[in-house]
This record gives structure tokens, sequence and C-alpha cells, in this order.
């Protein structure tokens, strides 16, 4: 059966990771130890095998100088034993200032009980309209309406969308082992999502070792945070875990268990300004909540938020004592 894999996810966000920090001295245990192994990379000649690939893929890749990504979009899949995932992402040099994207695909099978990638190809879209002189449009027309079909059937309403997302999660799970990681984000997704259903919201999904959800009332979304703060920060848990959570709210498009529009961007990038521990909220979830004994809303910052115009208004979120 055909499932997400938050498990492939992880080792692919890692991998990702260690090419990035030029940590690439073990790369080669990513690989399959088949002879059926590919490496193929965006220049030409750039294809290797088995044990060729083994050998010089950490040589290869501790040459790449340094850079940042932006836009990180990562979807994996299993089934049975065999496993896939599609990686995305804006990357930008720094000696030569050169930006663009990169796609990158794997496979993986599983050998010895672990995951291993067993095809691997890395591409930097070029235009059919530089490349063939045409510009294809049957997708993008079969996209686009499916996207108008997609909107036409949702509805609008407000709600509070809540973001999670463990702190550090490279450095643990590589510090740990993927085995025992998936076991530790498997009871963490687990209790996340029966904080968020016992305060009347609904986990959205599951985003790697995050979580997206939302609640009917601003309210219950930061009842649900400040819950979900105490239990994780009380948890005896090995290795111990630290989350960053971050609420907005507004009028949504909701269709097919999802929710989309600039309410859950916004979101999704206040949880990504927070500090490990900490809840920031926006103002207008501060004032969509009115006056609430139970908490306070402190250290108020303006900042920009990525993807989004003009500054915004965060407060961080605690219990009162």
């Amino acid at each position: 059966m055909i499932k997400p894999s938050p498990e492939i996810e992880a080792i692919v966000r890692r991998m990702s990771d260690t090419i990035r920090m030029h940590d690439v001295a073990d790369i080669s245990h990513y690989f399959s130890s088949s002879d059926a192994v590919l490496y193929v990379g965006t220049a030409e000649g750039e294809n290797w095998h088995g044990q060729t690939l083994r050998d010089g893929i950490s040589a290869h890749l501790a040459e790449v100088p340094d850079f940042t990504e932006e836009d990180v979009e990562i979807e994996a899949w299993e089934n049975g034993e065999t496993g896939w995932a599609f990686r995305q992402t804006t990357y930008r040099f720094a000696d030569t200032g050169v930006s663009g994207k990169h796609r990158i695909s794997f496979v993986f099978i599983i050998e010895r009980g672990s995951w291993k990638v067993i095809q691997h190809h890395i591409s930097n879209p070029t235009s059919n309209l530089d490349k063939m002189g045409i510009e294809h449009r049957a997708f993008r027309d079969l996209l686009a309406a499916a996207e108008d079909e997609q909107l036409s059937i949702g509805f609008e309403g407000l709600s509070s969308i809540m973001f999670t997302d463990i702190a550090n999660s490279t450095a643990l799970a590589a510090a740990v082992g993927d085995r025992l990681w998936l076991g530790v984000l498997a009871d963490h997704l687990k209790a996340t999502e029966t904080i968020i259903n016992e305060h009347g919201g609904h986990m959205v999904k599951s985003l790697g070792d995050g979580t997206m959800s939302a609640f009917p009332s601003a309210r219950a979304a930061m009842s649900a945070a400040l819950a979900l703060q105490d239990i994780t920060r009380n948890q005896q848990t090995e290795p111990p875990l630290s989350i960053r959570i971050g609420i907005h709210t507004g009028e949504v498009i909701a269709s097919d268990d999802d929710y989309f529009g600039t309410v859950v961007n916004k979101a999704a990038r206040i949880a990504a300004s927070a500090q490990p521990g900490e809840t920031r909220v926006s103002d207008a979830t501060r004032l969509m909540a009115g006056p609430v004994e139970e908490v306070i809303f402190e250290d108020p910052i303006t900042i920009p938020l990525k993807g989004l115009a003009g500054d915004h208004l965060l407060y961080r979120l605690r219990s009162r004592p």
C-alpha cells in the first residue's frame, strides 16, 4: 500500500543538510551497496554506478562551495520495501551569487533493515522554450483547471491555523539514528494530535517533524499550544524535545481536508520565527482571542516575514503563573 513516509522524508532532509554543511565524509552510507546504484548529476558526465559512486561521492560533494537554500519542499512515499522522494529548492551560491532551482529525486530500497538510496537524480530546470523552441502547455493547463476546480469546491471561513516544528531535529536525528528517531517522532506526533483533538481542533497534516492544525477559535488554538509546550517540556524522552509554535487567525479556504491562503502561509512563517520552546502568535490572533485571564501576550516584536509584504506584529504567548 502506497503511503506517505515520514522516515524517508527525514532521511532526505538529513542527507541534504550534510551536503549544505559540508559534512559529507560518510555520505556514501546513504547509498545502496548494490552494483545497480546510480547517481545522475546536472553536468555532462555526472552519472556513476556501483562502487565508483560509493568511492567518489564524498569527494565530489566536498567540492560544492558554500550555498544557502530557500523554499525547500520535500514529499516522500513508500510501498513495502520500496520508497521514493522528491525535493525541490531554491539555491544561492555565496561566492558567485548565482541562484536557481534544484529538483532532486530519490529512489529507496530496504537493505539490511534500513532505507538506502538506489537511484539519485539532480536537475536544474531549463526552459522548454530555450531548449526546444516550444513551450509545453498541457500539464500547466491541466493543473490550472484542477486548481480552479479545487477552489470552487472549497469553502471559506474563519480559522486559527497552528504550525508546530521540532527544533534542531536534524542534529537530534543524527545523534540517535534513523530507527530510534522514527519512534520518537511517531510518539511526538501522536501526542500532538491528541492534544489538538482535546482542544477542539484537528490536525490537517504532518510535515516531517512538524504539524499543521486548524481550530475554530483563537482561544482554542492558544490553549492547545500551551498544553503542547507544557507536555513536551515535561516529557522524559531521550533525546529531549523542544518545539516552536506559530498561530495566525483569519479567513482560509478549505478543500479536501487541507487549508489554503495567506493565513496558512503566515502561520508557518510565524512558527519559523519562534525560538525553541516558544509560541508566537499574530496580532490578529491576540485581537480575536480578546481578554484571556489564563495567558500573557508579551515581548511584542515587529518583523518581516518571508514572502509576505510589510512588517508583522507578533507576541510571545505564555501561561499566566
